[in-house]
């Protein structure tokens, strides 16, 4: 993984005695997780650049269980190519000094704003271009980001969560790296050590000045903190004293800021009770939970006893991980632990496994696809699963006038790939069904206004025979 700074400044070189890396060595840095290198391609009167590449062990990874929580995790990741909190610990350490804003040489200029830009390749940014602005823009930087595809060979796979992001401001020195320090596992969501009191700390050190103000303080908290709920709402409240931080215990972090919205309406409760409705009258025995993050809708059919088998099913195993904990499997009684079981997998690939159900519902997931892999998602479900019955729920795009924070042109989610007028919904529902075999009525779920139709619209989608 790599990180460019560059600046125009003249004399430009004198970035050397800010960050105490002479432009004229190629100078390298042993870390615990493989090996630091910084290097100037660029070193002159009018324009100076330093590079600080970070050459991740992944075997040590594996060694030292740093590369995720779960088993898979530890083996299969993004973690040696991908800007993580591995480089915001490579940043502190090599260019410690400099995040400071101490300068033994230069001083003076480490206290003056500079024209100073910052590119990463490659940036991990769970929650899209969105969210990457939403954060950067409000610290006055200038945002450039160019996604990367799954595949250059395959374009039909989509893109990927990943970009080549650079951003430029006037400002310090020290702010530029303490802003990419704190915010690089932020677009991450994710940290390779323990987060404890501790790191709550730091954040709270290193955001000083310029987080309690951010608009997006309370998700860059949350992220920060690892989802860790009692750090997050302590230093919430030391952030902005006075100010409560809105948590609920059973929140998933793909639904939180629609759940923002959402509240004074209790529509995920009625979201989830039209799924259970619609999933009770097909009286499927077999259910599977597509996309079930954290379990909230698991938790409705467990206590179901119609439901025989319930299956969970989501992408990420931290999520499934943490849909175990919150469900307390690991405490339930013999006979109701033998009626669920958690498996991670895609929901745009063929998955023998998902064959033979009854049922299956696709709660607030298919707008988080990238259009591309529609295609892909629809014949997996309809074409290799199909189960008897499929009821899936998505947002209403025109109903998001009535909200004050969303507009006709903005997503509900900073993760939303799209969301769906109630026409175009229709037609890909439509389309999909007749393409496999199935017929589809729709189901408005919330206050149906005349005009807008409903904040949330439901698909039953019934096999023929």
């Amino acid at each position: 993984m790599l990180l460019t700074i560059t600046t125009t400044r003249r004399p430009a070189d004198d970035l050397g005695y800010l960050l105490h890396k002479h432009p004229g060595r190629f100078q390298s840095y042993a870390l615990a997780f493989g090996t630091a290198r910084v290097f100037y391609p660029e070193a002159g009167e009018d324009r100076c650049s330093a590079c600080l590449l970070l050459d991740v062990d992944p075997v040590g990874l594996v060694r030292g269980k740093a590369g995720g929580e779960g088993l898979l995790d530890r083996y299969v990741n993004d973690r040696p190519y991908a800007a993580s909190s591995l480089m915001s610990v490579a940043i502190a350490q090599v260019f410690g000094s400099a995040m400071q804003g101490r300068s033994n040489d230069r001083p003076e200029l480490a206290a003056t704003p500079l024209p100073l830009s910052a590119r990463l390749d490659v940036l991990p940014v769970r929650g899209g271009e969105r969210f990457l602005r939403a954060v950067f823009e409000p610290l006055g930087y200038s945002v450039a980001a160019e996604r990367r595809p799954l595949d250059e060979q395959f374009p039909e796979w989509g893109e990927s969560p990943y970009f080549a992001v650079e951003i430029a401001a006037e400002t310090t020195l020290s702010q530029l790296l303490t802003h990419l320090y704190v915010l690089i596992p932020v677009f991450d969501d994710a940290k390779h050590y323990f987060v404890g009191d501790a790191e709550m700390e730091k954040l709270l050190a290193k955001g000083a000045g310029w987080l309690a103000g951010h608009p997006e303080k309370d998700e860059i908290t949350r992220r920060y903190l690892k989802h860790r709920h009692g750090l997050y709402r302590e230093a919430l409240a030391r952030l902005a004293p006075g100010e409560p931080a809105d948590v609920d215990e059973a929140d998933e972090p793909s639904a939180r800021v629609e759940d923002s919205l959402e509240k004074p309406l209790s529509l995920n409760d009625q979201r989830l009770g039209a799924v259970l409705a619609a999933l009770r009258a097909s009286g499927a025995r077999r259910v599977l939970d597509l996309g079930c993050g954290e379990g909230r809708l698991l938790r409705l059919l467990l206590k179901d006893p119609q439901f025989e088998e319930v299956v969970g099913v989501d992408v990420s195993i931290r999520t499934l991980e943490a849909a175990r904990d919150r469900l307390h499997l690991d405490r339930l009684p013999e006979r109701q632990a033998a009626r669920i079981r958690l498996m991670q997998g895609s929901l745009t690939y063929r998955d023998r496994r998902l064959e033979g159900y009854d049922a299956a519902a696709v709660v607030e997931v298919v707008e988080h696809l990238d259009p591309p892999r529609l295609a892909a998602f629809e014949r997996a479900l309809f074409a290799s699963a199909r189960p008897a019955t499929v009821v899936l729920t998505t947002p209403n795009r025109e109903y998001n006038v009535t909200w004050e924070n969303v507009g006709p042109d903005r997503l509900r989610h900073p993760d939303h790939r799209f969301e769906w007028t109630r026409a175009e919904f229709r037609a890909w529902a439509e389309a999909a069904a007749a393409r496999h075999g199935y017929a589809v009525r729709f189901v408005p779920v919330g206050p149906d206004d005349p005009t807008l139709g409903p904040p949330t619209q439901m698909g039953v989608f019934t096999r023929g025979r």
